[in-house]
């Protein structure tokens, strides 16, 4: 089914560019995950279990809807730029059934994780310094409220793994490949756990 399809399946509007600008050096560009591509990833590491998704860089929370239309998984969407987290809460108001889901305005950095904050999503969203500060921020949330956590990565940076596999104790327990048509070997998830330390 492709992106259009399943927006008007879950009626939502999710598709489209960048709307504004970025807020900073350490902010990317918006861009979206194709349905199919998150179809994957979800078909070969579901979310199983109580907890909570992280969307780091939520843009207009299409990882949120269709992981909630998928599992029925609680999440958050943490988006800074405020016309795309505008158009995120148009698409909660709009969505079938009664989610939840929570979307915040704010920088990644200061977003405080939650008890139940599980799987935390990245799709490339910001600088390598701030992806720093938020992974200190999910060991310090888990050496506090011990948990198995995992961070997904889609079109990982090469920074983002490096600092994942020689800087903590996540291990890398996936690497799902795209079709054939992604042509770059970097569009591909891999999805790191920590162990739950009691």
């Amino acid at each position: 089914m492709g992106d259009q399809q399943m927006d008007r399946q879950l009626n939502i509007q999710t598709g489209g560019e960048q709307m504004g600008f970025n807020a900073s050096m350490h902010e990317h560009r918006f861009e979206v995950t194709p349905y199919a591509w998150l179809d994957r990833l979800f078909k070969v590491h579901s979310l199983k279990g109580s907890g909570r998704l992280v969307d780091f860089g939520s843009g207009k929370g299409r990882l949120n809807f269709f992981a909630y239309h998928v599992f029925g998984t609680a999440s958050a969407g943490v988006e800074v730029d405020p016309s795309l987290h505008e158009a995120s809460l148009r698409n909660l108001k709009r969505f079938k059934g009664k989610p939840d889901i929570e979307f915040i305005n704010g920088y990644a950095q200061d977003y405080e994780i939650q008890p139940d904050d599980r799987w935390f999503y990245f799709f490339n969203p910001f600088s390598d310094p701030v992806f720093m500060t938020v992974v200190d921020r999910i060991l310090a949330s888990a050496a506090e409220n011990p948990r198995e956590i995992e961070v997904i990565l889609f079109y990982p940076a090469i920074e983002y793994t490096d600092f994942l596999e020689r800087r903590t104790a996540f291990e890398l327990i996936a690497d799902i490949a795209l079709p054939v048509e992604a042509e770059d070997p970097r569009e591909r998830f891999l999805v790191y756990r920590l162990p739950r330390w009691d």
